[in-house]
């Protein structure tokens, strides 16, 4: 018994993240040094406190339970929009975002500038398909704008 339960802790420290050598990542590792996840899953609008895996709006997911901001994109607001020209704009975000993430597998990639969470604890990442973001496809449409680009103007 004195020795099982030091035992049974270790292992599961040291087996938290899966085998040693088959991609596991030390505890502690930050963002840029986990894998990229690889997702496929059905995503609908949030509706409700239960958010599992949904989409908030065109910028904010829930995966599997953890808040997603997506890292490199600027998307008008729904919940508290400047106009109803930006209410509608970001409908139709949302919408882009929504069907993007249901076309196929994607990667959950770090943020490209290390920070891990923005200032609501949302986690910053990067969406991605086969090379291309999921800000591509929204930018092209003209239902959002890239992050640190130039501002794009709703109203």
């Amino acid at each position: 018994m004195l020795v099982a339960a030091p035992l049974a802790l270790f292992s599961a420290i040291l087996f938290a993240d899966g085998l040693p050598g088959a991609g596991a990542v030390a505890v502690g590792a930050t963002a840029s040094q986990r894998p990229a996840k690889l997702v496929t899953a059905n995503f609908a609008r949030c509706i409700g406190a239960r958010r599992i895996t949904c989409v908030v709006d065109g910028d904010t997911i829930w995966l599997e339970g953890t808040k997603i901001r997506i890292a490199d994109i600027d998307a008008p607001e729904i919940s508290r929009p400047a106009c109803e020209a930006e209410r509608i704009a970001g409908e139709r975000a949302t919408a882009r975002l929504t069907r993007w993430l249901n076309e196929g597998a994607f990667e959950v990639l770090p943020n490209p500038d290390g920070r891990d969470a923005d200032r609501y604890g949302r986690k910053l990442r990067v969406l991605s398909r086969d090379g291309s973001s999921a800000v591509d496809a929204l930018v092209a449409e003209g239902v959002a704008g890239k992050w640190g680009g130039a501002r794009v103007r709703w109203c």
